[in-house]
This record gives C-alpha cells, structure tokens and sequence, in this order.
C-alpha cells in the first residue's frame, strides 16, 4: 500500500507483518549511471544508517541481499528496487534511496514504511463446530456405506460358499449311493451259476422244455 505526504514528499508504504514490501526510486540513468546507491534508515535528522547498497552495474549480478532486504539497479531504466521481506514491527521508520559519487548524497526517494500486525479472524463457535459436524457426518457415512458393502460381500461369499458345498456334499452321496448299489446287485455270472449247479444236481432248467 502506498500514500504520499505531500508536505515532506514522503511516501509512506504498508505493509503487513510477515509479508514484503517493494519500492521503485528512479533517477536519471545518463547523469547517475555511474553513482553508487543505497538504501538507508533515517535515525536522526542528519543521520541515514545504510542498510544495503547496490552493487556496480558493470557486474554480473546486480542483485544484492543484506538479511532481508534487497536491492538491485537497473541503470538502463533508472530504476532502483528495495525489496523488504519477513517484515516485522521493528522495522517500521522513514527510509531513503540515496545516490552518491566523491562525497556528494543526494536523495532519490523518502519512504515511511508502516508495518501492521495482521487482523485476527473473529472466531466463531458455531462455524467450527458447524465444520467439525459436517466433517465427522461425512467420515461416519463413508465408514457406514464401507461397513455396509464389507456385511454385503462377506453374506454373498458365504452364500456362495454354502452353496458350492452343498452341492458338493450331494455330489458325493450321489456316487456312494450309486456305489452301494452296484455292489448289492449280483452280477451275471452268479446268476448264471445256479441253473448250472441245479442241472448237475438233476434239476432241469426252468427254461427247459419237456418232450
């Protein structure tokens, strides 16, 4: 956020704890190219305490970092760029973008940088405890309908089951009842061997014919 103060030509600039701020100080980049720039902290009248200073444009990273707080020169533009991040409160005060060569300052940008401490939301019981319902309903449902197809399932495999071993215990009455049979009726040759016996013994067959 941004605002000016006319009076002092001050630009006051928001920004919120833990966040970041950027500031734009643009000068002449044919008269000031070569000058070297800084960022400073205003704690007296006449006292601007550098923070960080721009590095020489003929570098390969323009870049600097000091902590938290970074500048860079684009000196094709003519433009400065502070970045603040992590803010805290004690980094509120009046800042500057000063410009200098051979012991002379001159002052691209005053900016007041105000830091605010973030709004707690207004707590709610009711939403909470809202949300927690919904969200306990929703997990019950899921456990219930995962209960109910578990219940399902496990009633089809023991439908299944009970059935194949019905079929399966008929299967084998079936074959010893089959089997009990066959050994209980007399095969042909036993039945055979009685007319024979009787034959022998002087008894005519009983299919035999009398003259």
């Amino acid at each position: 956020l941004l605002a000016s103060c006319a009076a002092e030509n001050i630009t006051v600039v928001y920004g919120m704890e833990g966040g970041s701020i950027s500031v734009n100080c643009t000068y002449d980049p044919w008269q000031q190219r070569w000058r070297e720039k800084s960022w400073c902290r205003q704690l007296e009248e006449k006292r601007c305490v550098p923070v960080v200073t721009a590095r020489p444009f003929w570098l390969p990273f323009p870049r600097k970092r000091n902590g938290t707080t970074s500048i860079r020169d684009n000196t094709h533009r003519g433009v400065l760029t502070v970045t603040m991040e992590q803010l805290k409160k004690q980094d509120a005060g009046l800042y500057q973008c000063k410009s200098s060569s051979l012991g002379e300052t001159s002052s691209l940008r005053k900016v007041q940088v105000e830091v605010l401490t973030a709004v707690l939301e207004t707590q709610m019981p009711e939403e909470p405890s809202a949300v927690q319902g919904i969200s306990s309903i929703s997990s019950g449902a899921n456990f219930s309908a995962f209960s109910i197809i578990a219940v399902f399932l496990a009633v089809k495999f023991m439908v299944a089951l009970l059935i194949f071993l019905t079929v399966l215990s008929l299967s084998i009455c079936s074959c010893w009842k089959k089997r009990e049979t066959e050994q209980e009726k007399p095969s042909w040759d036993e039945q055979q061997v009685l007319p024979f016996d009787a034959a022998r013994d002087g008894i005519s067959p009983s299919w035999g014919s009398t003259a």
